[in-house]
């Protein structure tokens, strides 16, 4: 097995506010992982064409990468609609990620960022995209993993006190509406991706607790944002820099320094396509 590169050098401050991009259109909380995740991409080349299997509304390709992704691929039209108005793709199609329209070895990179734990026949979906990737291709994915649920704060405070049907309970929930269906150690997406005719290059665990639980209590503190959101379209009325500053200076301690961890709740994957 691979194992993960904890011993790396600590990033320098990055180059790019990935953080400060995220602030002005995303809660608070989701700006903070997807920050994070956006200045590990930084460190790879994708060679062209690039897949995005999964890729949403188009706001975090817009912020990760300089040029154009290839095609982003989303089984979702509204998602797609708002991506199309981002331009950060050649090309957005509509389709099931178990049945991707393209012919056997047409892409010679692709990611999906904080995906693939949200699709139920994740098995089918890792092999069709191993059928379209050319032998070699790199392909860059992050999902939660086994450690995620059991650093959740509020099931810890049921744990402390010995109500541990009531943490179980709370783990459950939140795993509902984050719309997990799977939190997988290393080891088991090792397993799919040989499977599906793909090596496991590296990985790295990310985003320790004590991040976690910014995300975790932002679901409830970033109640009204989703209101505003419904109201306006937009997550944040007054986009300016002087109405996150307050926001980045306290998130900066979660972001700035190296978020790989032992504990950390997700996990960050470099694999690639056997020859």
């Amino acid at each position: 097995m691979i194992m993960s590169t904890l011993s790396q050098p600590e990033p320098t401050q990055p180059e790019k506010d990935y953080l400060g991009l995220h602030l002005k259109e995303l809660p608070y909380f989701r700006s903070l992982v997807r920050a994070v995740e956006a200045r590990f991409y930084q460190d790879f080349h994708l060679e062209s064409p690039t897949l995005d299997l999964g890729c949403g509304d188009g706001h975090f390709a817009a912020v990760a990468f300089e040029r154009k992704i290839e095609v982003g691929l989303d089984p979702w039209e509204g998602p797609l609609r708002e991506a199309a108005q981002r331009g950060a793709y050649q090309l957005l199609l509509q389709a099931d990620g178990a049945k991707i329209p393209f012919g056997e070895a047409t892409f010679a990179s692709a990611i999906s960022n904080s995906v693939l734990e949200h699709i139920p026949q994740v098995d089918a979906v890792i092999m069709e995209l191993g059928r379209v990737l050319k032998p070699g291709a790199l392909f860059l994915f992050c999902v939660p993993n086994h450690q995620f649920l059991a650093a959740l704060s509020i099931a810890q405070f049921f744990d402390r006190l010995h109500l541990h049907f009531l943490a179980e309970l709370y783990r459950r929930f939140f795993n509902r509406i984050s719309r997990h269906q799977h939190c997988d150690p290393p080891q088991v997406w090792e397993e799919r991706l040989h499977h599906a005719g793909f090596e496991l290059l590296d990985w790295w665990h990310y985003f320790p607790p004590a991040a976690l639980r910014v995300v975790e209590w932002g679901h409830y503190f970033g109640l009204p944002a989703l209101l505003v959101k419904w109201l306006s379209g937009r997550w944040l009325l007054v986009q300016q820099e002087w109405n996150i500053a307050w926001l980045r200076r306290w998130l900066n301690y979660y972001y700035l320094p190296d978020p790989r961890s032992p504990q950390g709740v997700y996990t960050f994957y470099v694999a690639r396509k056997k020859d």
